[in-house]
């Protein structure tokens, strides 16, 4: 693949990219069914994700909230006309750092027929200088101990396993007698 100028575009100017080079732009809610297509396509994704046409509404309040947040992107690549990338950035203002910010990636998922091919590599290239364009001082992200074949990329790409993170899901929490 070619080299890919890094910029936040519309789709409108997307469509301006030679369709066999992957164009990176904001998410538009047309790309939601898309999205979440991908998001259901693994082990993981398809014990939590819903992917029925329609969609539920909840995904569509979901991108809505993130669109309108100007803390969050949420961007696709688009090859050959098809929606085959998808990626989160947050941006997060906080007291550490001497009143630094952080990005944090979240939700990426390259289509299965492209894995290895380069893209989420590009993804993952235009979210840090993304984050670096906007004054983060640092990138994070998580990842399931269950996808080793992920945490190896993200290794690949310079990012060290330094904390030890936890979560607590709240719809299990509910669930248990007080």
């Amino acid at each position: 693949m070619g080299s890919t100028k890094f910029v936040v575009m519309n789709r409108r100017e997307a469509s301006n990219v030679p369709r066999h080079e992957p164009a990176f732009h904001r998410a538009t809610r047309a790309d939601v069914p898309d999205i979440v297509r991908m998001l259901a396509d693994d082990l993981l994704g398809s014990k939590r994700e819903r992917y029925t046409l329609p969609l539920p509404a909840s995904y569509y309040t979901a991108f809505e909230a993130i669109d309108t947040d100007p803390n969050n992107e949420l961007v696709v690549v688009e090859l050959d006309g098809k929606v085959v990338g998808v990626r989160q950035l947050t941006y997060i203002p906080y007291l550490t750092y001497q009143g630094s910010r952080r990005a944090l990636i979240e939700g990426v998922r390259v289509d299965a027929n492209l894995r290895a091919s380069g893209i989420g590599r590009q993804l993952f290239t235009w979210a840090i200088e993304r984050a670096q364009s906007k004054g983060c001082h640092l990138v994070q992200l998580t990842s399931d101990k269950a996808r080793p074949d992920a945490i190896r990329f993200y290794e690949s790409l310079g990012f060290v396993a330094s904390h030890e993170g936890m979560k607590l899901h709240l719809a299990d929490r509910a669930k248990q007698p007080e």
